[in-house]
């Protein structure tokens, strides 16, 4: 059975940075590849580890095809992860099971994270820009 501990050992053998959330047990932030994209916060809540990532405000109108793409990511690029809307927010999560949890599944899921946030969440923000100004 792994435990919090196993996730930090991994973590730490991948040099990802992170930190552990003080008010909250067995959360941790992490940093993505690039200082300009946004943290990603990492749970261990027996018996899952869960990752989520906050990506932006969802359009307040007009979002069809901002939708549309996200839904087609999900579909047909994303292994580990998906897109969901949580109140107005876009978020990127995921979900393992950590009793057989090992270091390259952590790994993949991550490295699925950081690759979408660097070359999706651009041009979802341009979409999301272009959806709410209805051009």
């Amino acid at each position: 059975m792994r435990t919090e501990k196993d996730v930090e050992a991994y973590l730490n053998k991948m040099n990802r940075r992170f930190a552990p959330r003080e008010d909250k047990h067995g959360t941790y932030v992490l940093r993505a590849s690039s200082d300009a994209m946004p943290p990603i916060a990492l749970q261990v809540d027996p018996p899952l580890v869960v990752t989520r990532v906050n990506v932006g405000l969802a359009p307040a109108k007009g979002g069809v095809s901002f939708f549309r793409k996200l839904l087609s990511l999900n579909a047909s690029t994303l292994v580990h992860t998906s897109f969901g809307l949580e109140e107005e927010n876009i978020v990127l999560t995921s979900a393992l099971e950590l009793e057989n949890l090992d270091y390259n599944e952590l790994e993949a899921m991550l490295d699925e994270i950081d690759v979408t946030l660097a070359q999706q969440v651009p041009g979802l923000a341009a979409l999301a820009e272009e959806s709410t100004s209805g051009t």
